[in-house]
C-alpha cells in the first residue's frame, strides 16, 4: 500500500520509524511548519521532519489541510492509506474520505477513555494505574472512530510522562504494524466507542502545573510526575521566586499538627520535605527560577529555604 504518514513530535517517530524499518511503502510525510525554538528563536524542524529527510523521504509542510492546494498535494502523492500519529491538526472530511483504505489513528491511550491533547499526562495526573495504545479509523470528531487494536501496560509509582511516553510510543508502533498486517489479510474488526464511557484530556495549560500544597500527598505526587520533565509542575519560594519541582516521593515523616499546608518541615537527607493535606510529600529535584535542574540536596546547599518556609 502506498502509505502517506502525518505526524509531528517525538510520540509520532516511533511510528514512523517502525514503518521505514518494516519496508512498508511511505511514499511522503507531512508533518508542521518548522517552529522557532531556544533562546534566539531560530527556526527548528519538527522531530518528525529531521527523520524523514535523514531516511530520504519526501517531506510536506502544509499550514492548511483546506483548499485546492492542499487537495493538490494530496492528488499528486495519492496515498491508499494515511496513517495519523500526534500531527497536531484535525482532519477535514476531505482528507478522511480520499484514501482507499481509510486514515488510521495511534492514540495514547485505551479509547475511549482520555480522548484529546494530553493523554499520557492526564493519565498519570488523575492517578490511572493503567493505560495504554489504540489504533483506530479516524472520523469526524476528537478521537471517536472506530477503534480497532489496544496494548495495555500499568502506570507504576517510579513512571512519570518521559517514561511513559516512550513505552507507549513503542507499543504503539508495534500495535499500529499489527493493525496494518490485519488490514492487508482483510481481517480487520472495527469496534464502535462507547460515548458514555468517554472521558476528555484537555492540553496542559499553566494552571495545571502549579502545586496546590493543600491536596492530598498522592494527587501532588501524581502531578509531579505526570509533568515531568516537561512541561514541569511550579511552586514559588516565599520570596515570590519560581520553584520547579522535576521529582518527589511521599515521605514517611508526619505531618505535624500545627503545621501549614506548603510548610516546609525538614531539610534532612537531601530532600525537601512538605506539608501536604494528608501527610507529607519530599521534593527531590528541582529548577530553581534562572537556574538549572538539580538535586534537592544542591538547592538546600544552597541556604536558599529554610524550615517554616511555606511553598505555594
Amino acid at each position: 500500500m502506498r502509505i502517506l504518514f502525518m505526524g509531528t513530535p517525538d510520540f509520532a517517530l516511533f511510528s514512523l520509524r517502525a514503518l521505514v524499518e518494516s519496508g512498508e511503502n511511505v511514499i511522503g510525510v507531512i508533518t508542521q511548519p518548522d517552529k522557532p525554538r531556544g533562546r534566539g528563536y531560530e527556526l527548528q524542524p519538527p522531530p518528525v521532519k529531521k527523520y524523514a529527510l535523514a531516511s530520504g523521504l519526501p517531506v510536506y509542510q502544509p499550514t492548511t489541510l483546506k483548499g485546492d492546494d492542499f487537495a493538490a498535494l494530496l492528488a499528486a502523492v495519492d496515498p491508499e492509506l494515511i496513517i495519523v500519529v500526534a500531527f497536531g491538526k484535525i482532519l477535514p472530511r476531505s482528507v478522511l474520505d480520499y484514501p482507499k483504505y481509510g486514515c488510521i489513528n495511534v492514540h495514547g491511550s485505551l479509547l475511549p477513555e482520555y480522548r484529546g491533547a494530553a493523554p499520557m499526562q492526564r493519565a498519570i495526573i488523575d492517578g490511572c494505574t493503567m493505560t495504554g495504545v489504540t489504533t483506530m479509523y479516524m472520523a469526524d470528531g476528537i478521537d471517536t472512530g472506530d477503534m480497532l487494536l489496544k496494548a495495555e501496560t500499568p502506570i507504576c509509582d517510579e513512571d512519570n510522562f518521559e517514561t511513559i511516553h516512550d513505552r507507549l510510543g513503542e507499543m504503539g508502533a508495534k500495535t499500529l504494524l499489527d493493525t496494518i498486517a490485519l488490514l492487508k489479510k482483510g481481517a480487520l474488526i472495527p469496534q464502535k466507542q462507547d460515548d458514555t464511557l468517554a472521558t476528555h484530556a484537555a492540553k496542559i495549560e499553566k494552571a495545571d502545573c502549579h502545586l496546590n500544597f493543600s491536596d492530598t500527598t498522592r494527587a501532588l505526587h501524581c502531578r509531579i510526575r505526570g509533568l515531568s520533565p516537561i512541561p514541569v509542575a511550579f511552586t514559588h519560594t516565599p520570596d515570590g521566586k519560581l520553584l520547579k519541582v522535576l521529582a518527589a516521593t511521599p515521605s514517611a515523616l508526619a505531618r505535624p499538627k500545627d503545621a501549614k499546608n506548603g510548610e516546609i518541615i525538614s531539610l534532612e537527607d537531601g530532600v525537601i520535605t512538605v506539608a501536604c493535606a494528608d501527610g507529607t510529600l519530599a521534593l527531590t529535584r528541582v529548577t530553581p527560577e534562572g537556574k538549572r535542574a538539580m538535586p534537592a540536596a544542591d538547592y538546600i546547599r544552597g541556604r536558599n529555604i529554610s524550615i517554616g518556609d511555606i511553598l505555594g
